[in-house]
């Protein structure tokens, strides 16, 4: 869609241009299907995307007291890591649309893969397979982590995933790799001011299977976020969405109201569509991020939380830090480091 196309079909349209024209066309292509990457990453053959394929689940159960908590460190080998081995590439689930997290920037001019998750990615090819570049980048809708991850499309999921209980009776974590929280993204000139009553009535965005869907599912304060066929073959896709990027793209065409999302992610999208802006004072959820493996993987997910015990080493200069200061200290300042491992 051309920018003259974009105002017309709606006499306003937001913020349309530069890496948010680029954001629009991978997540309409994305919310079809799941594409595999293609370049000297590797590539692969797709998992179809469908509804239902993960459904949304609350973020906490009754019996589930630290989902935070994870394997001892390790660098023993086991059946997983050999199975990596015997291939010679870590095939890693990721986004190619979050802005800054893993996406394909258009200034670089190499097409490659970029971002806070695909550093980390590389790290852990790094320690397995002495390359950082022995990866194949699959890219994977928000809603289908999980399922890719069941079967064995990935050896890793390295999306901004939050950690939940429930998750965690499917998929395998890491230590936490990142503290991040849920928030409200909207039009500058809206007067939706937060997670609160200036939501009622308005249409909110959320990715299926996310944590944010979960937390308006259990308080909404009068929002519409359900679309009438959610979970079958006739799901809309119009408020509930298989890729979080789609949400942006809804706002920006009048679709919706507002966008409740994680405030990493919504930071990237602000960074990209200065019409948009983060409303409330912050987050109103504590969430963390892991590496997700297969369930029972347990030799892949105590590896890769050594390679996270020394990705934290060194302060100011770790490989952590560093990855911070290059994508995410700009949209959110003020992190002084990673979070202390559970």
């Amino acid at each position: 869609m051309t920018r003259a196309k974009g105002w017309a079909a709606r006499g306003r349209l937001r913020g349309w241009g530069g890496v948010t024209g680029m954001a629009v066309a991978c997540a309409v292509t994305a919310s079809l299907t799941l594409l595999p990457l293609t370049h000297s990453e590797g590539s692969a053959a797709g998992l179809a995307a469908g509804p239902g394929a993960t459904s949304a689940v609350p973020a906490r159960t009754a019996e589930c007291k630290d989902p935070e908590a994870s394997l001892e460190p390790s660098n023993a080998d086991g059946p997983s890591i050999e199975k990596i081995k015997k291939r010679g590439k870590l095939i890693a689930g990721v986004d190619q649309n979050s802005f800054q997290w893993g996406y394909r920037n258009p200034e670089s001019g190499s097409g490659k893969l970029e971002g806070f998750d695909i550093d980390l990615v590389r790290a852990i090819a790094q320690n397995i397979l002495g390359d950082r570049d022995a990866v194949i980048f699959r890219a994977i809708p928000t809603n289908q982590r999980i399922a890719a991850l069941e079967h064995d499309q990935v050896d890793v999921v390295v999306r901004t995933m939050t950690i939940t209980c429930e998750r965690a009776k499917q998929v395998s974590f890491s230590t936490a790799y990142f503290q991040a929280g849920q928030q409200v993204l909207a039009p500058k000139e809206s007067r939706i001011d937060g997670y609160n009553e200036s939501l009622k009535g308005k249409r909110v965005c959320t990715a299926e299977g996310s944590t944010a869907y979960d937390a308006l599912d259990a308080k909404s304060f009068g929002a519409v976020f359900k679309d009438e066929h959610d979970g079958t073959e006739l799901d809309e896709d119009q408020l509930t969405v298989p890729n979080q990027l789609d949400c942006l793209v809804r706002l920006q065409l009048g679709e919706v109201d507002a966008v409740v999302t994680d405030n990493a992610l919504a930071a990237g999208q602000a960074a990209q569509d200065p019409a948009v802006e983060l409303k409330g004072d912050g987050p109103f959820t504590t969430e963390y991020y892991g590496v997700a493996a297969k369930l029972g993987a347990d030799d892949l997910v105590a590896r890769v939380n050594q390679v996270l015990v020394e990705y934290r080493q060194g302060g100011a200069s770790s490989p952590w830090m560093k990855s911070y200061q290059a994508w995410l200290a700009e949209g959110l300042p003020g992190i002084k480091g990673p979070p202390a491992p559970q």
